[in-house]
C-alpha cells in the first residue's frame, strides 16, 4: 500500500532553523521540497546563501574511521557539538605532525625510487661508477638502444669505429649498455650513436662502488624509509584506536549536525526589510501519521508555526510515493521499483505481485524437492544477508513445494508421491472444436484469462483514482474492455462446459456495444466532460484508424491470453528434463547412478528455476502491468532516515 501523504509548510525566525531542524525535524521522516520553487507566487524570498561550517570537519571525521583497524558497524551514540569539534581538531592536529614527516619522507622515497629505475639496467657493468666519472681522456655514455638499430649497429658500424660498447640488459624492445669513445673521438661517435637513435641517460653523480652494490644500498635506503613511513602510519592509527570511541560519536555528532545545515538549501527566507525579522520557509511531505505527530509536538512552542495544505491544486509537485507493505510482500517491492514506483493516486501492485509471482513459478516449477531447497536456501540466505531477491526465491520455493505434492514429483522422481491434482505430462482433457489438450494448459489459460480480468479492474480504480473517464470507462482495460473480454470469457467457459448460449441480442449486447464504445472513446470522454468539438474533423481518417485500433485490441487480447501457455509448457518441460535426467542415471534399470541423479537435479534447479523466473516478470511486466499500472511516481525520500523500532 501506499502511505497517506501530507503536505506542510514551516516557517518561523531564520536564527531558530537550526534548533526546529535538530529539535524536531530530526525526530520525523520528511520530505523536502526546494520551497522557492514550491513558493513561486510569493514575493520577495530569497535562498539562503551560507556555507556548511561542518563539512571539512565531517570530512576529516569520516577519513579518520575509515583507518580505523575493524569495521564501524556499532552504534555508538554521539556527543554535544563544541566537543565533538574540539575532539576532531585535537586528532587533526596530531596528525598533521606526522603528515609533515610523512609528506618529507614521500618525497625521499620517489626521488630514491626513481634512481633505483635508472641504474638497474645497468647491474651487469661491474666497475666502479664513480671511478668511471673520473676519466679524463675517456669519454662515456649510459642509455639504451632499440633493437633493430643494435642490430645495424654491430653488423655494419661497430668494427669500423673507435668505441667500445658494454652491453648490460635488454628487453623485448631495448638493449641497454654504455659505450666508451677517446675524448679526441666523442664528437665523431656521438653523432654515429645519435643517427642510431641511442637515447643517453644521465646517472646521477653520487653512487659508489658498483651498478650492484648501488641498488643494494638503494633497495636499503627505500626499506628504510618504508619502515619510517609505517611507523608514523602506526602511531597515527595508535591515537586514532585509543579514541575510537569519541571519534565516532565526534562523526556521529558532525553528520547530524552537517546533514541538518543542508536543509538550508532547500529552504527560503525572506527579505530583509526595515529592520523587520527574517523568516525561514521549509516546505515538505510527511505521512499523515507523522504529520499529526509533528503537529501536536510543536503546539506550544511560539517561534514555529506549521500549515497543512489540503487543497492539491494549490501543490505543485505530485506527492511522493512511500510504499508500506507487511514484512512478508516488502521484498517483491524489489520488481515494482524495476518497473517504476507507483504514483500517488495509484494501486500498489506489491502484494498482487508478490501472491501472483510465487503461484506462477510453483506452477512452472512444481517439484517438492527443488522446491524445498529454494525454500531453506532462499531463507537462509535472506536471514543472514538480507537479501530482497533471495526471499523471493524463498517466497517461490514454497509455492514450487505446493505444486510438486499436487503434481507428485520429488526432485524428479514421479512415482515416489502421489500426485494430489494431476501429472503435467499425462493428464489431456477434451477441448470443444480442438480436440485433446494438457489439462495443464487449458488451467493455465484460463488462469491468465482470470488474472487479465483482474488487471483490468485494477485499471478501472486507477481511472477512477485519476478522475480520467476515458481511461476508467471507455479504454481497451476499462469497463467495456472489461465487459467484451468477460463476455468471451464468458462464453468459452460456457462452451467447454456444454452449456446452453445466451440468445442472440445478449451477445451482441456483450461483444459488439462494448467494442463501439472501445471505438468512440475520445468523443465519448469529450462528451462526459462537456468539451466542444466532440467528433474529429477528419472523420474518414477517424473510421480508418479506430478500425486498425479495433483489430489491435482483438489481437493483444488474443496474444496476452495465449501467453500465458508457457506456464503449462513449463510445467510439463520440466516433468520431462528430469524424466531425461533419471533416464541417463540408469533410474529405470532400479539403481540409478546418485552422482548423476544429484548434478542432474543441481543443473536443472539452476538453469531452469533462473528460465521461470525471468519468465514469470515478463508475464507481470508484459501481460498484467501494461494494462493497469504506469509506474511514473517519484521516490520518498526523507532528509534524514529514521529507523523504525
Amino acid at each position: 500500500m501506499i502511505e497517506k501523504m501530507k503536505f506542510l509548510s514551516i516557517t518561523g525566525p531564520k536564527a531558530d532553523i537550526d534548533r526546529v531542524v535538530n529539535q524536531y525535524l530530526s525526530k520525523y521522516e520528511i520530505h523536502l521540497e526546494n520551497a522557492l520553487s514550491e513558493l513561486k507566487t510569493v514575493e520577495e524570498l530569497r535562498p539562503f546563501m551560507e556555507i556548511n561550517p561542518y563539512k571539512e570537519l565531517l570530512n576529516k571525521a569520516n577519513e579518520f574511521v575509515s583507518q580505523l583497524s575493524q569495521p564501524v558497524s556499532e552504534e555508538t551514540g554521539s556527543m554535544d557539538v563544541d566537543t565533538a569539534v574540539k575532539t576532531i581538531q585535537e586528532l587533526s592536529e596530531y596528525a598533521a605532525n606526522f603528515q609533515e614527516k610523512r609528506t618529507e619522507l614521500s618525497k625521499k622515497h620517489e626521488e630514491l625510487l626513481s634512481s633505483l629505475q635508472w641504474i638497474e639496467p645497468f647491474l651487469n657493468f661491474d666497475f666502479n661508477i664513480h671511478e668511471v666519472f673520473g676519466f679524463k681522456f675517456v669519454k662515456y655514455r649510459f642509455g639504451k638502444i632499440a633493437h633493430e638499430y643494435y642490430e645495424k649497429f654491430e653488423k655494419y658500424v661497430y668494427d669500423n669505429l673507435d668505441t667500445v660498447f658494454f652491453k648490460c640488459a635488454s628487453d623485448e624492445q631495448y638493449v641497454w649498455g654504455v659505450y666508451f669513445v677517446p675524448a679526441t673521438q666523442a664528437v665523431k661517435v656521438d653523432a654515429v650513436y645519435s643517427s642510431l637513435h641511442f637515447e643517453r641517460m644521465r646517472i646521477p653523480d653520487e653512487y659508489e662502488g658498483t651498478p650492484e652494490e648501488a641498488v643494494s644500498k638503494l633497495k636499503k635506503d627505500l626499506a628504510s624509509i618504508d619502515e619510517q613511513l609505517k611507523n608514523c602510519q602506526a602511531e597515527v592509527g595508535k591515537k586514532l584506536e585509543s579514541r575510537r570511541s569519541d571519534l565516532l560519536k565526534a562523526r556521529n555528532t558532525l553528520d547530524s549536525l552537517s546533514t541538518n545545515f543542508d536543509v538550508r538549501k532547500l529552504a527560503a527566507c525572506t527579505k530583509a526589510k526595515n529592520d523587520k525579522q527574517v523568516f525561514y520557509i521549509l516546505c515538505g511531505w510527511m505521512t499523515e501519521r507523522d504529520a499529526e505527530r509533528f503537529q501536536k509536538d510543536i503546539e506550544d512552542d511560539v517561534n514555529l508555526y506549521c500549515i497543512l495544505e489540503d487543497d492539491e491544486n494549490n501543490i505543485l509537485n505530485q506527492p511522493p510515493t512511500k510504499l508500506k507493505n507487511p514484512k512478508l510482500f516488502k521484498p517483491f517491492e524489489m520488481y515494482i521499483r524495476m518497473y517504476g514506483l507507483p504514483a500517488y493516486n495509484e494501486i500498489d501492485p506489491t502484494i498482487f505481485v508478490a501472491i501472483t509471482y510465487s503461484l506462477i513459478f510453483g506452477a512452472m516449477f512444481g517439484d517438492a524437492g527443488q522446491g524445498l531447497c529454494l525454500l531453506i536456501g532462499g531463507f537462509l540466505l535472506y536471514k543472514f544477508k538480507k537479501i530482497d531477491l533471495a526471499a523471493i526465491i524463498s517466497c517461490a520455493g514454497f509455492f514450487s513445494t505446493i505444486f510438486g505434492f499436487l503434481y507428485g514429483s520429488f526432485f524428479g522422481f514421479e512415482d515416489v508421491l502421489p500426485a494430489l491434482w494431476l501429472k503435467p505430462m499425462n493428464n489431456m482433457m477434451t477441448v470443444p472444436f480442438i480436440g485433446k489438450l494438457n489439462t495443464v494448459f487449458i488451467v493455465a489459460v484460463g488462469f491468465g484469462m482470470f488474472l487479465i480480468l483482474v488487471a483490468m479492474i485494477m485499471h478501472i480504480i486507477n481511472g477512477i483514482k485519476a478522475h480520467d473517464p476515458e481511461s476508467a470507462w471507455f479504454d481497451t482495460n476499462g469497463l467495456a474492455g472489461l465487459v467484451f473480454y468477460g463476455a468471451v470469457v464468458a462464453v468459452i467457459a460456457l462452451i467447454m462446459t456444454g452449456k446452453k448460449m445466451p440468445a442472440a441480442i445478449v451477445l451482441v449486447i456483450m461483444f459488439v456495444v462494448p467494442l463501439l464504445v472501445i471505438a468512440f472513446k475520445e468523443p465519448l470522454a469529450k462528451l462526459v466532460e462537456h468539451k466542444a468539438d466532440v467528433m474529429p474533423k477528419e472523420k474518414g481518417m477517424f473510421v480508418v484508424q479506430t478500425i486498425f485500433e479495433l483489430f489491435e485490441v482483438l489481437l493483444s487480447y488474443f496474444s496476452n491470453t495465449i501467453s500465458f501457455v508457457r506456464v503449462g509448457a513449463f510445467a510439463v518441460s520440466h516433468a520431462a528434463m528430469m524424466e531425461v535426467v533419471l533416464m541417463l542415471a540408469g533410474a529405470e534399470a532400479g539403481s540409478p547412478n546418485w552422482i548423476v541423479v544429484i548434478l542432474g537435479n543441481l543443473f536443472v534447479c539452476g538453469m531452469e528455476g533462473l528460465i521461470v523466473g525471468i519468465q514469470v516478470l515478463r508475464l507481470e511486466y508484459y501481460e498484467m502491468f501494461s494494462r493497469f499500472y504506469k509506474g511514473t511516481g517519484r521516490e520518498f525520500i526523507p532528509f534524514r532516515k529514521i529507523e523504525k523500532e
